[in-house]
């Protein structure tokens, strides 16, 4: 089999929000997709960044992310900030959405990945927004964590 421009090691990150929030729970979920939008993100051209969760209505639904529109689509491609559907099991909504009713507490999404099957999955967090002394904490730990590799070799 030759290896395409398709690849399952699709592994797209929402790097700022590492340093963003504290988390809490982490939960992973399946998506609902077109099939224009599978192949864009077996290319690796999605983003995470400006993407939140919500529930309504007993399901959840991700808006904000970012799927290029797929290249070699025809007239029936797709909307790259449309909503998307994620798929969670009762139990796992049920408990994301009395957490998420404290005060405080977000759904965000951490990482969208393809599993050995080929379905995209999406690893989301329960999250707490950090203050501005929290996050100069995270930093200086880094800086720390940094200096003690570089003084090991």
């Amino acid at each position: 089999m030759s290896k395409g421009r398709f690849s399952n090691q699709v592994n797209i990150r929402n790097k700022k929000a590492n340093y963003e929030f504290e988390f809490i729970d982490k939960y992973v979920a399946g998506l609902v997709l077109k099939g224009t939008e599978i192949k864009s993100i077996k290319e690796g051209k999605a983003s995470l960044q400006e993407a939140y969760c919500y529930i309504s209505k007993g399901e959840m639904f991700i808006k904000g992310m970012h799927i290029a529109v797929y290249e070699q689509g025809t007239f029936n491609n797709h909307e790259p900030l449309r909503e998307r559907k994620l798929l969670l099991n009762r139990v796992e909504l049920d408990k994301i959405d009395s957490k998420s009713q404290e005060k405080g507490l977000t759904i965000i999404p951490l990482r969208l990945f393809v599993n050995d099957k080929g379905y995209a999955k999406l690893e989301l967090a329960l999250a707490k927004g950090k203050k501005i002394h929290d996050k100069r904490d995270s930093i200086k730990e880094k800086d720390v964590k940094r200096e003690l590799e570089r003084n090991q070799y």
